[in-house]
């Protein structure tokens, strides 16, 4: 069985389908409609919810999609909707500033934006243009544009104060810790079932005993089987409790981050050595995805455009492997095999993923290409990572996204950089070479003849910021 809050109201479900999302659960088993369904695919943020988590003898608040959400994922947390806000008659500061500032016309995405406006007030102490943009970049309003909205984040934040959930925090605390998982628990509905183990090596030995398992971790590309392909999943282990993979931890030689660890979790580490790393997670989808979705799940997935993989390989990374009791490193770039094909072995799982730490004289940067600034794929991704001494290369590593079945390093490149001198002639020949690298194919989101081009120019850019660092605008270039 699971058990989570659905505000302060305990719930426990023994025999649920696991294949059940957040947003059905709302919508079908408790009555709680507020919550829309737009998209189904995590783009539109019509669906939004808070999730509370336990922060030492605090609540962290966090945005949720629920409709790539399974409620297995709530096991030990507090859930909240929009119905939850409304206090003894009264609206809610957000909901007040919703209707003050004119903030909603159709309102059909009214109760998504509520629910980022709520998540940003309780995380902020005034008001950041900034942090509203990234708070709201996941909701889409197709009536009312965004200014009003943004002013309403503006009265929400600046005129903040206690409300209910502040009012009963402790008891929440307490009634939080008191589901807290103790043990390997199950959501079985008989055909179905969900496991949610614990430790690593509790979790070895269940995919061992289940190596047809799909394992769930933010769920923000397996949950698409489900609501967009109508599949169900039979089998799944969920990896979100095990403490063990949502640690970040730096040491001398690496940023040691678990694979489980949210893609919000992973900012600070990754900017202290690499600030492009930093500003590309800020722009991975929406916030909303950041606060579920995981490093080792943008790994694992295998997509030849996840924005992670084309740094990690750059940098050099390394993922730690686990099947059973058995371990083993494996540089990243050497885990793309095809196209969403890998070297992982049945019954083996990303556990971990190793970041060499800067070093001296490292230059380093990291460009995404989409149609919108945020909340988009990436037509191209491009990092690049150059060691450059007395003016030449010592040492390349180029690696794309978007320009082939895997994401990959550009060899012919890397070797026409590779004890030259570093000025505009070799740039050119660089570019040049890249048209050996890769044969790009065309699709919706842009053409090979653009993917080439662009790639090209992501070098040339790379070149010219290196030589004037003040006006470098890095991570920033979309189309």
């Amino acid at each position: 069985m699971i058990q989570f809050l659905l505000n302060r109201e305990l719930r426990t479900e023994h025999a649920l389908d696991p294949n059940v999302t957040v947003l059905q659960y709302l919508r079908e088993h408790v009555g709680k409609p507020g919550t829309k369904e737009g998209c189904a695919s995590g783009d539109c943020g019509a669906c939004t919810v808070v999730v509370g988590e336990l922060d030492g003898e605090r609540v962290r608040y966090r945005t949720l999609n629920s409709c790539l959400t399974f409620v297995s994922a709530l096991h030990g947390k507090q859930l909240i909707s929009v119905e939850d806000l409304k206090h003894q008659g009264q609206l809610h500061s957000v909901q007040q500033a919703m209707v003050d500032c004119h903030g909603s016309q159709c309102g059909f995405c009214t109760p998504g934006f509520v629910m980022s406006l709520f998540a940003l007030q309780k995380n902020s102490n005034g008001f950041d243009k900034a942090d509203t943009l990234e708070a709201l970049a996941g909701n889409l309003c197709r009536c009312t544009g965004y200014r009003p909205i943004i002013d309403a984040a503006e009265q929400a934040c600046c005129q903040k104060q206690p409300d209910q959930f502040d009012a009963a925090e402790a008891q929440t605390v307490a009634q939080l810790k008191a589901i807290a998982p103790r043990e390997t628990a199950e959501l079985n509905s008989g055909d179905k079932r969900c496991l949610l183990p614990l430790t690593v090596a509790d979790l070895a030995d269940l995919y061992a005993a289940n190596p047809e398992a799909r394992l769930l971790a933010g769920g923000t590309d397996l949950a698409l089987e489900v609501t967009q392909f109508h599949r169900e999943l039979p089998v799944m282990i969920y990896v979100g409790h095990i403490e063990a993979m949502k640690r970040v931890e730096v040491t001398a030689e690496h940023i040691e981050i678990g694979a489980a660890t949210a893609l919000s979790d992973c900012y600070a580490a990754l900017a202290q050595d690499y600030p492009d790393f930093d500003e590309l997670l800020h722009r991975f989808a929406s916030l909303q995805i950041r606060n579920q979705g995981t490093l080792g799940g943008n790994i694992g997935n295998a997509s030849p455009i996840g924005d992670a993989p084309p740094l990690l390989i750059a940098l050099g990374a390394q993922i730690v492997l686990r099947k059973g009791n058995d371990t083993r490193s494996l540089a990243i770039e050497d885990y793309f095999l095809d196209y969403k094909v890998t070297a992982r072995q049945e019954a083996e799982f990303i556990e971990k993923i190793l970041v060499p730490r800067a070093q001296h004289n490292q230059a380093f940067r990291a460009y995404k290409v989409s149609k919108r600034l945020d909340d988009d794929i990436s037509a191209v991704c491009a990092a690049f990572n150059l060691r450059i001494e007395d003016g030449v290369v010592q040492s390349a590593r180029i690696a794309f996204g978007g320009m082939a079945a895997i994401p990959k390093r550009a060899a012919a490149c890397e070797a026409a950089l590779t004890g030259a001198a570093w000025y505009p002639g070799v740039i050119e020949r660089a570019c040049a070479a890249l048209a050996e690298d890769f044969t790009p194919l065309s699709d919706f989101r842009a053409s090979k003849e653009y993917r080439l081009l662009t790639a090209q120019n992501l070098l040339r850019k790379f070149f010219l910021e290196l030589q004037a660092p003040e006006v470098e605008t890095r991570v920033t270039a979309y189309v």
